[in-house]
């Protein structure tokens, strides 16, 4: 597969990828998007049990996950800049730092106030390690080996949102809900011994800061995902929906007039120039939302409807997450032989197919006739779709562009998360209470409820699929160029990236686009 002309992306030799290091490098980086992922899921299961043991109230308790997603999306875009600006190996690890103490001391938290501190700086902590971590790809992994860091990422951030609600089954129910805390610490420790070593660090951008637009970045960010968090628990006409999506929308507004004028914006709007990254992040996006609303309803049906543990409902999460990471290795090596844009589409019909089969829930489904094969079939279409989105999105920008770049494609995914839960939580709302006005006569007890809830469900994985299918219409926006061998540099000796577009972000003359 080639990659971004070395005219433009690549670093001074001061910077260059050391040989041989390429399997470390993506290790690490792969740990950190794992680990990030892994804390939006991982206190779920363990919520009850927080909620008794530090005495919080009912309306308090979902600030344990909200104001993790809150930092984290709130911040991103000014983690990506404070990288290019200050070193992205030096704002990493400073990321790592803040996460993995905040884990550390959250878990040791005697009262409310201080779980939820520690919840919102490692949210900090995400926002400047997780943008920076997918930047260093550019500057310390091998061209060759590429591809494997681009599946690595897709597969470890989709995988740890399924594997999340596994290990915090696991440990809530084996240990404590502190584990749901501690368990970052070793991942944060492992990768903060490795990164000073292998990692390099590339030239900086030289510049300034965009105060303007960071202060607006910060506040359209943090009132977009507070509505969509609010959404999900008070509904979309609710004020505290409504006032901050509105207030969202105007900042963005100012947000792009400021960077439209400054001299060194904190979000490049050039990147969005080029069709194959602008339809990339539409589709990530929207799969991500379908996914965070298949692992919530699906996690609801296996413990209030077929009574399963947490552990064993964690569990059953297993094939959809060996689904992933299958369909990530895969991935890679088909992206050194055909389109993206066609692995993107294998890969959303797949997971059209597995929410298609999930939408025909009801009373008489059982784990093994109706969830085992749509989440298989949801977990390799994830992991072929994220992967490839990931490649297009990545080896795209010229490395000037890298931390801007990765920090809007992790805004895409957080977006995508809230989006996703906030709407089909409202879908399922709304088709629960229309069944209850027409209930089946020889339903009585436990089974009404039930009936309600699958019929909610049913409804959520139909809305599920309208997002399925604009991801697919997406794809075909793309225009990839087919891959060549890698021995080939006839592309990247023009100055070329491995879609067919310049280093810059513009796309090839119409003339010369790839026909797909």
């Amino acid at each position: 597969m080639s990659t971004v002309s070395s005219s433009t992306t690549s670093p001074p030799a001061s910077g260059a990828p050391k040989q041989g290091n390429s399997g470390i490098v993506i290790a690490i980086i792969v740990i950190c998007q794992f680990m990030v992922g892994l804390d939006a899921t991982v206190v779920n299961i363990a919520l009850p049990e927080i909620h008794h043991a530090l005495e919080f109230s009912r309306t308090s308790l979902a600030w344990v996950t909200s104001a993790y997603t809150l930092a984290f999306g709130g911040l991103l875009l000014l983690g990506g800049r404070a990288g290019d600006i200050l070193g992205r190996r030096r704002m990493f690890v400073l990321g790592l730092v803040l996460f993995g103490g905040a884990s550390l001391v959250g878990g040791l938290a005697g009262n409310a106030e201080m779980l939820l501190a520690m919840r919102t700086l490692q949210g900090v902590g995400a926002a400047l390690a997780a943008p920076n971590s997918l930047a260093l790809i550019a500057t310390n992994v091998e061209e060759e080996h590429r591809p494997k860091a681009y599946a690595g990422v897709a597969a470890s951030y989709a995988a740890s949102l399924a594997l999340g609600l596994i290990a915090g089954g696991m440990l809530t129910e084996w240990g404590s809900w502190r584990w749901v805390m501690f368990i970052a610490v070793p991942m944060a420790l492992v990768v903060l011994v490795l990164a000073p070593k292998y990692l390099t660090e590339p030239e900086r951008v030289p510049g300034k800061f965009d105060i303007a637009g960071a202060a607006l970045s910060v506040g359209f960010m943090t009132a977009l995902v507070y509505g969509l968090i609010n959404s999900a628990e008070e509904g979309w006409s609710h004020n505290e929906t409504v006032i901050p999506l509105v207030a969202s929308g105007v900042l963005l507004l100012a947000f792009i007039a400021v960077e439209f004028r400054a001299e060194q914006p904190i979000m490049p709007l050039s990147i969005f120039a080029n069709r194959n990254v602008s339809a990339s992040f539409f589709d990530l996006m929207a799969l991500t939302a379908v996914m965070a609303g298949t692992n919530f309803f699906v996690t609801q049906l296996l413990q209030d409807v077929f009574d399963f543990s947490a552990i064993r409902a964690g569990l059953a999460f297993l094939p959809m997450a060996a689904g992933i990471l299958t369909a990530g290795g895969i991935a890679s090596k088909l992206l050194q032989q055909v389109r993206s844009q066609y692995v993107v589409m294998a890969g959303c019909v797949l997971i059209f197919s597995g929410m298609l089969w999930m939408s025909q829930v009801s009373l008489d489904t059982t784990y093994a006739n109706g969830v085992l094969g749509p989440i298989m079939l949801f977990g390799f279409g994830a992991g072929t779709a994220f992967t490839a989105l990931t490649s297009i999105i990545l080896s795209s920008p010229s490395e000037k562009h890298a931390g801007a770049v990765s920090s809007v494609l992790e805004v895409m995914q957080w977006v995508g998360f809230s989006l996703g839960v906030g709407i089909l939580i409202t879908v399922f709302g709304r088709s629960s209470s229309s069944a209850a006005e027409d209930l089946p006569a020889d339903l009585a007890g436990d089974r009404v409820a039930d009936y309600l809830m699958v019929e909610g469900m049913s409804a959520a994985f139909v809305a599920s699929l309208i997002f399925a299918v604009l991801a697919l219409i997406a794809a075909f926006i793309l225009r990839t160029a087919k891959p060549e061998p890698p021995a080939a540099e006839s592309a990247t000796a023009e100055g070329q990236d491995p879609e067919g577009q310049d280093a810059e972000g513009a796309e090839p003359p119409a003339e010369a686009a790839p026909r797909s």
